[in-house]
This record gives structure tokens, sequence and C-alpha cells, in this order.
């Protein structure tokens, strides 16, 4: 005879971090209350003090559970990706798909900027959305290295620039609330790497 099963409920701990990620991404870090958080999560507030020492602790797992987001969908990409080439563009894709994600009032830049954008300097928040930024460097890099095998610096030295134009094509594209700035990105540097 089988047996149904009840789908598992989420734990207060899972159900307070997807009402953060959302409502931080709406609204930003200062204009959610922890009273949102809780309410949004349908638990009672000593549920959020159980699972996170502080909204600040909150707010570093936020960062880190963006971060981790976006390396899963680099992650998807990049499999299917056959060179070095395909490799570099896919940063670019994992960055549109992190653009059209499912969020609810649209599409407002990379949350992990934003958030750096409301943390007071020196903020352990801060470090850590500049160790995604420099992660993402760092996967150029390798992925250039491997295209130019023989010139590190040129390599290190474009990784910096493509870096720097994923960046710029990321706030703008906040700012228009749609990806299309990221595919014109996306193209310039798939004509630069034609050239290599």
């Amino acid at each position: 005879m089988p047996t149904s099963e009840k789908p598992r409920r989420k734990s207060a701990h899972d159900r307070l971090m997807q009402a953060a990620m959302s409502l931080f991404y709406d609204h930003g870090i200062t204009g959610t209350g922890i009273d949102a958080i809780v309410e949004r999560a349908g638990v009672a507030k000593k549920s959020l003090y159980n699972n996170f020492s502080s909204k600040a602790d909150l707010v570093n797992q936020y960062l880190e559970a963006r971060h981790a987001e976006w390396l899963g969908l680099y992650d998807k990409r990049v499999a299917t990706a056959n060179n070095p080439r395909e490799r570099i563009l896919a940063v670019f894709d994992a960055y549109q798909d992190h653009a059209e994600f499912a969020y609810e009032r649209g599409f407002r830049g990379c949350g992990l900027l934003n958030a750096a954008a409301e943390l007071e300097a020196g903020d352990s928040g801060r470090v850590a959305v500049r160790r995604h930024k420099e992660q993402v460097e760092s996967i150029l890099a390798q992925h250039l290295g491997d295209l130019l095998p023989n010139d590190p610096d040129r390599a290190k030295s474009l990784a910096e620039h493509i870096a720097f134009l994923l960046e710029g094509a990321m706030a703008r594209a906040g700012l228009e609330g749609n990806s299309k700035r990221l595919l014109a990105a996306r193209a310039v540097v798939r004509n630069m790497l034609e050239g290599l």
C-alpha cells in the first residue's frame, strides 16, 4: 500500500532567509526591518534570534547566499562551455541569469553591490562582496590564462578590463531594470575574444 507523504515545511531558518533575500533585494537592508522579515517568513520573532545572532548576522548570511546563488548559476553555464572563450562568456550568462531571476519587483542590479552601498566601510559584509567580485575576476583570469597560456600578464590585464566592463554593465542594467546592457557587454567581450 503506497504511503502519501506531506511535503516537508521549510525550516524557520530557511523561511527567514528566503524572506530576507526577497525583502533586502526589493527594499534594501536599511529599508527592511526585522518585523517585516518575521511577518513575511510567518514565524515568531524569537525564531529569528534563535537562528541568527543579529540582523548583521542575517545580512552576512544573505550576502553568502547571494554569492552561492550566482556561483550555482555560473556552474550550470560553465558546465556546457566547450572552450575558454565560452567559459568567459559563461560568466556574463550567469550574471544575465541572475538579472532574469524571479524577482518580485523587477531587476534592481547586483544585490551584492546594492547591499555593500548600504554598509559602512570596513563592515564584514563589504568584505564579503569584495571577495565575490575578486572571485569573479579570478574566474575570468583563469579562463583567459587558458586562452593565452604564454602571456599571463596580458591575461591578467584583460581579466581586469572585462571585470570592469561587467560591473559597468551590471550597474547600468540595474538602473534600467533589465539585462540589455549585460547582453551588449557580452557582445563586446565576444568580439574582443575573437581577436585573441
